[in-house]
Protein backbone atom coordinates (compact mmCIF):
# COMPACT_ATOMS: atom_id res chain seq x y z
CA UNK A 1 0.00 0.00 0.00
CA UNK A 2 2.24 2.26 0.95
CA UNK A 3 4.55 1.70 -2.39
CA UNK A 4 1.22 2.60 -4.22
CA UNK A 5 0.86 6.22 -2.57
CA UNK A 6 4.78 6.64 -2.64
CA UNK A 7 4.03 6.34 -6.48
CA UNK A 8 1.24 8.11 -6.71
CA UNK A 9 2.74 11.22 -4.54
CA UNK A 10 6.04 10.71 -6.61
CA UNK A 11 4.01 11.29 -10.22
CA UNK A 12 2.08 14.00 -9.06
CA UNK A 13 5.01 15.70 -8.39
CA UNK A 14 6.46 15.06 -11.42
CA UNK A 15 2.91 16.89 -12.99
CA UNK A 16 3.59 20.05 -10.66
CA UNK A 17 7.33 20.61 -11.80
CA UNK A 18 6.12 19.99 -15.37
CA UNK A 19 3.59 22.39 -14.68
CA UNK A 20 5.99 24.86 -13.72
CA UNK A 21 8.40 23.89 -16.36
CA UNK A 22 5.51 24.13 -19.41
CA UNK A 23 3.66 27.24 -17.49
CA UNK A 24 0.12 27.87 -18.64
CA UNK A 25 -0.07 25.06 -21.46
CA UNK A 26 0.47 22.24 -19.11
CA UNK A 27 -2.82 22.87 -17.65
CA UNK A 28 -4.75 21.73 -20.98
CA UNK A 29 -2.07 18.59 -20.94
CA UNK A 30 -2.40 17.52 -16.93
CA UNK A 31 -6.60 17.95 -17.62
CA UNK A 32 -7.01 19.39 -13.86
CA UNK A 33 -10.24 20.99 -15.47
CA UNK A 34 -9.85 23.55 -13.14
CA UNK A 35 -9.93 21.63 -9.82
CA UNK A 36 -7.67 22.93 -7.18
CA UNK A 37 -8.07 19.25 -5.26
CA UNK A 38 -7.14 17.17 -8.43
CA UNK A 39 -3.13 16.07 -7.00
CA UNK A 40 -4.94 15.45 -3.49
CA UNK A 41 -7.83 12.89 -5.45
CA UNK A 42 -5.78 10.96 -7.66
CA UNK A 43 -3.37 10.38 -4.11
CA UNK A 44 -6.72 9.16 -2.29
CA UNK A 45 -7.91 7.39 -4.92
CA UNK A 46 -4.59 5.56 -5.00
CA UNK A 47 -4.47 5.01 -1.47
CA UNK A 48 -8.28 3.82 -1.80
CA UNK A 49 -7.36 1.58 -4.37
CA UNK A 50 -4.74 0.32 -2.76
CA UNK A 51 -6.47 -0.77 0.67
CA UNK A 52 -9.44 -2.29 -1.30
CA UNK A 53 -6.84 -4.52 -3.08
CA UNK A 54 -5.11 -5.55 0.17
CA UNK A 55 -8.69 -6.35 1.45
CA UNK A 56 -9.93 -8.18 -2.01
CA UNK A 57 -6.57 -10.21 -2.55
CA UNK A 58 -5.05 -11.11 0.80
CA UNK A 59 -6.84 -14.20 1.38
CA UNK A 60 -6.52 -15.68 -2.13
CA UNK A 61 -2.91 -14.88 -2.19
CA UNK A 62 -2.37 -16.47 1.57
CA UNK A 63 -4.29 -19.30 0.08
CA UNK A 64 -1.64 -19.42 -3.45
CA UNK A 65 1.08 -19.78 -1.34
CA UNK A 66 -0.22 -22.19 1.45
CA UNK A 67 -0.91 -24.59 -1.72
CA UNK A 68 3.10 -23.90 -2.73
CA UNK A 69 5.51 -26.89 -2.52
CA UNK A 70 7.13 -26.27 1.35
CA UNK A 71 10.60 -25.20 0.57
CA UNK A 72 12.22 -26.15 4.13
CA UNK A 73 10.84 -29.52 3.99
CA UNK A 74 13.23 -30.31 1.44
CA UNK A 75 16.00 -32.10 2.57
CA UNK A 76 19.48 -30.66 2.99
CA UNK A 77 22.09 -31.64 -0.02
CA UNK A 78 24.27 -34.20 0.76
CA UNK A 79 28.22 -32.55 1.58
CA UNK A 80 30.72 -34.86 -0.46
CA UNK A 81 33.23 -37.02 1.57
CA UNK A 82 36.48 -36.05 2.06
CA UNK A 83 38.86 -36.90 0.15
CA UNK A 84 41.09 -39.66 1.19
CA UNK A 85 44.78 -39.01 2.51
CA UNK A 86 47.24 -39.66 0.15
CA UNK A 87 50.08 -40.53 2.66
CA UNK A 88 48.84 -44.18 2.91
Amino acid sequence: MYACLAFSSFFEMLEWWGSLIGGSATEDFLATQGDKWDTQWDMFLAGVGAITSLLLLSRPHDRQLAALPDAGSAAPPQQAAPAASLRG
